[in-house]
């Protein structure tokens, strides 16, 4: 089963309304952003899944069509939630406290309207569990430059793997003026 057939058959499972908010197979775009520069695979799962909660809440969801915003924020908050979950069962404390940093870290630079949480995505992914991230994050916080965390991500992950997560995660919020927290 892929990355994404878990995802939407977990939530299916799960209830009836994020079963009905399923798009049609046929029209999924079941295509990984993030998880192509996480190092570790154990962590791939986790990750697309707590992105497609992101995107439930800032974006255009890649398997999910709502049918309203307080469909969408729930459905959000629920995979943000089994993303976590499925984070904390590969073991790593310091890759759950990543994740914990990467949506504070995005939730603030969305409510202030600034670009960054690409960079952030992919930094994260990159080293996800392997720490160092933290002066990167401030200068996001404190500075809103997201250059520190790009180049993190690009020294991990390669400039290549970086760009086409960064074009695809771009793709996914221009797609969408949908900011329902």
């Amino acid at each position: 089963m892929s990355l994404f057939q878990e995802i939407a058959a977990g939530a299916a499972t799960e209830s009836p309304l994020w079963a009905s908010s399923l798009r049609p197979e046929d029209e999924r775009d079941a295509v990984a952003v993030f998880s192509p520069l996480v190092e570790h695979r154990r962590f791939a799962l986790g990750v697309e899944t707590i992105y497609e909660g992101y995107l439930l809440h800032y974006g255009r969801s890649r398997l999910f069509a709502p049918p309203d915003d307080d469909v969408a924020l729930l459905l959000g908050d629920a995979l943000l939630a089994h993303g976590l979950v499925r984070i904390s069962e590969t073991g790593s404390v310091v890759a759950v406290a990543d994740l914990a940093a990467l949506l504070s870290l995005c939730a603030q630079a969305r409510a202030d309207d600034r670009d960054g949480d690409g960079a952030a995505w992919a930094a994260t992914s990159a080293l996800l569990g392997q720490g160092g991230l933290d002066d990167a994050r401030a200068a996001l916080r404190d500075e809103r430059d997201a250059a520190p965390l790009e180049r993190l991500a690009r020294a991990a992950a390669g400039d290549a793997t970086v760009d086409a997560a960064l074009a695809a995660h771009g793709a996914r919020l221009r797609a969408s003026s949908r900011s329902i927290v």
